[in-house]
């Protein structure tokens, strides 16, 4: 019969001839701010960013992906970058009217969707990464997605990107098995530096003065921090004024100004028809392209209902959406605006 304290030593002697891969660790990287950081954010602001966005592991180690926001993960294949997130369908519009039956000027130009290889989404899913191929998570789906969790079995560092917000990235560096790296307590600390100087970013954002009759689409802060809404959200302007909607410096974010009829929250109407288009497979050219080319004043009668769209804007020198754009106010009378990618964030411009 063999003893308790044999079988003991039998136990420790086989602990000491465990593999190393067996004792591989397994560290968290949110892909968002951490739950306690994003109620201190609040619901119109968040941060666009990787916590901790460096990160160090051991060959053999696993990173878990951890979901805080609607974001993608890129882990490209080694010299690779960010994906595009719009491309072109292969098609191109055609037969797009506006209320009047005018024919828009984007007709003939290429329909865009959302990036097929977004669609898919690998969160909840386990991979092996040594950067000969890439690992692409997709999209999040449903109210509580898996994290997405990575083995990286060959040293170096890695770039992660979040394809869907331009800027948004993050490394992990991957040490040689043994190589002494960083503790959890030590990943802990530097989490919590990078939440604690995003609520400083964050601080004032909403109060952001652009400029005489100028409007922010929302306001970018340090470290990609984000205020999803106007600044002002009201501007009172003199009939023939021209006012600028653009984005800010450092955003990693895209958005519109967009006044016409309808419930934005409503598919059935006609903004809220073309902001759903946004989440579908091919986007409304209507909301992605400028209304107009050529300058136009808003009013009631623009387009045949008040329609006036900025099209897409963003900062992001990678794609080749503009930064800004203009319009001339020349009836008196209030006009409501909103922004088709995020339909919560809305405006106001008085006209006097």
């Amino acid at each position: 019969m063999i003893s308790f304290r044999t079988a003991a030593l039998a136990s420790a002697a086989v602990a000491v001839l465990v593999p190393a891969a067996a004792q591989a660790k397994t560290k968290e990287m949110y892909v968002g701010p951490p739950v306690a950081t994003a109620k201190k954010l609040g619901q119109t602001t968040t941060a666009n960013a990787f916590f901790p966005s460096k990160l160090t592991v051991n060959v053999g180690d696993s990173v878990s992906f951890v979901p805080a926001g609607f974001h993608t993960i890129n882990l490209p294949k080694k010299g690779d970058g960010a994906l595009p997130f719009i491309l072109p369908t292969g098609s191109k519009a055609a037969g797009v009217t506006d209320a009047a039956g005018a024919a828009f000027w984007f007709n003939g130009q290429d329909n865009l969707s959302l990036n097929p290889a977004f669609a898919k989404s690998a969160y909840g899913k386990k991979f092996s990464y040594n950067g000969s191929k890439q690992v692409e998570s997709g999209l999040p789906t449903g109210d509580k997605p898996k994290p997405m969790t990575v083995k990286f079995t060959k040293a170096g560092t890695y770039k992660v990107y979040c394809d869907l917000h331009p800027g948004m990235a993050a490394s992990v560096t991957v040490a040689k098995k043994g190589a002494t790296i960083p503790t959890a307590k030590q990943d802990a600390a530097a989490v919590k530096k990078q939440a604690d100087a995003a609520l400083k970013a964050a601080k004032g954002l909403a109060d952001t003065n652009p400029g005489a009759n100028t409007i922010d689409l929302g306001v970018a802060g340090k470290g990609g921090v984000e205020y999803f809404g106007m600044a002002p959200a009201s501007l009172t302007v003199a009939a023939g004024t021209t006012v600028k909607f653009q984005m800010t410096k450092g955003s990693y974010e895209a958005h519109t100004a967009t006044f016409g009829p309808g419930n934005i929250e409503d598919p059935a109407s006609y903004l809220g028809g073309i902001a759903a288009s946004f989440e579908s497979p091919a986007i409304d050219p209507k909301g992605v392209y400028p209304s107009d080319v050529t300058p136009v004043a808003v009013n009631p009668t623009l387009h045949g209902n008040g329609f006036w769209n900025s099209g897409a804007l963003d900062v992001a020198s990678a794609t080749p959406l503009p930064e800004s754009s203009s319009v001339k106010f020349d009836t008196p009378g209030s006009y409501k605006f909103y922004c088709l990618i995020h339909p919560f964030m809305s405006g106001t411009v008085v006209v006097q």
